[in-house]
């Protein structure tokens, strides 16, 4: 049998779709994304993920599940693999393949380690600072002199802006050391065992911090104008925690001009990452290994911005600003029976859902699960821009009224003070049940529409061909009330086709 393919998974945190130049952008830098996808990838265009916070959705794209199929929706439920819940790495492993694992978790439970999901779980050493000539620096949840005075308008912001690199030529966070310690890995391997390399690296994720060039590379006049916030949160029909947080944030005074501040350095942030992509990119084919690399790149969830006057995310409402994601996928030139990869590269037009990830890798390298997920293979989209890949999304995410232990209420308690937390705005908020804050809900996402089924608020319906921004819930508009009715239709299917999975290995009953 021919020898499966190299995966690599370059999976940047709460970068949105929309900060891609080859998606229409005039302010994204993204050269090496754009290249790909003009040369060997394919891009999906409306591609999203199911739940708007990490945990829930890494847990998502590396089963196939959605997060309802076995309550996975808050960043304190992880994979388990004593109860019988996959994971992909794990899966790849089992099946042959050396897991090489650089950057943060947000997937298995701490208490578990990660032997079972890979071969390596890199940890940057001193060693590894001295040989790359570059200074050990300090994430910017640990380095907190940006935020100013306790009061002011910039300290629940996440803005931090031009990072110091005080002569050195990056900032050498955790990404920079687990990209250049990917890079060491590639040039060395000799293993002959197919290669995974999964990079779940931390930024864009804010705080919105990025040292030079990147930070000045944006063009400021290109950045595209803001969704702005309503004068009224509940007149528009926006759920309740949107008005919360925009109240705890403190951004009401913020100027146009830092807004843009902001935003260009989320996209300087993005450009990083692309750069950082491309090092790891060419090491590949220093090696010749990139032909025979199956890369996927994409993120576990978007970001707002400073759209609708917010920063930072929910995990229980669903513009798309938060749950489309970019999904670059380019295959190898064989897959696992020997076969050649079909593919017509760039932009496809169709709907695709980040639980798809997996079907993709499992078609690839011929692999057979063993239980049942709900994903599609890409590769008929990815071999004829034609084909109609899904027709729907969905995302789903919040709690029931005193569901204790989907409050996440350890994010409050790890500060003697919970103000002093960044995500204060949303977390006091999550883990409350004085409102319906944090009410549980679902999207389904068709090209044009978007419905929200809400249990505890007003449920949602936007026109995305007239209302791209999603800033006038139509949900009571008579006018559609059958676009409603036949969307509620779609998502009862959706649940009823998804709602659980029997195991492959079936028990036995005793008659006797």
């Amino acid at each position: 049998m021919p020898k499966r393919p190299h995966i690599l998974i370059f999976n940047p945190d709460q970068f949105r779709a929309d900060a891609l130049g080859h998606l229409g952008n005039p302010a994204a830098r993204t050269p090496v994304l754009d290249r790909l996808v003009g040369s060997d990838a394919v891009s999906f265009d409306s591609a999203f993920c199911q739940n708007p916070v990490c945990t829930p959705s890494r847990c998502s794209f590396m089963t196939g599940w959605y997060p309802h199929v076995l309550g996975h929706r808050t960043m304190y439920h992880m994979l388990h693999d004593e109860r019988g819940q996959p994971n992909l790495l794990s899966l790849l492993k089992e099946n042959g393949y050396f897991v090489w694992w650089g950057g943060k978790n947000d997937l298995l439970p701490g208490q578990d380690g990660f032997r079972d999901a890979c071969d390596v779980y890199y940890r940057p050493m001193p060693d590894d600072f001295a040989r790359w000539g570059h200074e050990s620096r300090p994430g910017l949840h640990s380095w907190t002199d940006w935020r100013g005075a306790r009061d002011g308008d910039n300290y629940y912001s996440f803005y931090a802006g031009r990072l110091p690199t005080d002569g050195d030529a990056v900032y050498c966070d955790s990404d920079w050391a687990n990209v250049l310690g990917a890079v060491d890995f590639i040039r060395d391997y000799e293993d002959e065992r197919p290669l995974c390399i999964y990079l779940p690296l931390l930024y864009p994720h804010p705080p919105y911090g990025v040292e030079e060039p990147w930070f000045s590379a944006v063009d400021r006049s290109a950045i595209p104008a803001r969704i702005p916030a309503p004068a009224d949160w509940k007149d528009a029909g926006k759920p309740s925690i949107l008005a919360g947080i925009a109240e705890a944030q403190r951004l009401q005074g913020w100027t146009e001009e830092r807004f843009t501040e902001l935003r260009a350095t989320y996209h300087g942030m993005c450009s990083r990452i692309d750069h950082q992509l491309g090092l790891v990119i060419d090491a590949l084919k220093e090696r010749s290994l990139y032909d025979e690399t199956a890369i996927f790149f994409f993120s576990d969830h978007g970001d707002f911005t400073g759209d609708y006057g917010l920063v930072e995310k929910t995990q229980n409402t669903f513009e798309d600003v938060l749950t489309r994601v970019p999904l670059v996928v380019k295959p190898p030139r064989h897959n696992a029976e020997g076969a050649g990869t079909a593919i017509t590269p760039g932009v496809r037009r169709t709907i695709a859902e980040l639980v798809d990830f997996p079907a993709t890798v499992y078609a690839l390298t011929g692999i057979e699960p063993g239980y049942r997920h709900f994903g599609r293979s890409l590769l008929p989209s990815i071999a004829e821009p034609a084909v109609v890949h899904r027709t729907e999304a969905h995302c789903e995410g919040g709690r029931l009224v005193g569901e204790e232990e989907a409050m996440e209420k350890s994010s409050a308690e790890r500060f003697a003070d919970p103000a002093e937390s960044l995500y204060h705005p949303r977390v006091r908020l999550q883990t409350s049940d004085d409102d319906v804050w944090h009410t549980k809900a679902t999207m389904l996402r068709t090209d044009r529409w978007k419905y929200v089924r809400r249990l505890y608020e007003l449920d949602e319906l936007y026109d995305l061909e007239t209302d791209p921004g999603e800033r006038h819930n139509r949900i009571d508009d008579p006018a559609l009330r059958g676009v409603a009715v036949d969307l509620k239709e779609r998502m009862l299917t959706w649940y009823q086709e998804t709602a659980d999975t029997v195991p492959f290995g079936l028990d036995e009953r005793n008659f006797g």
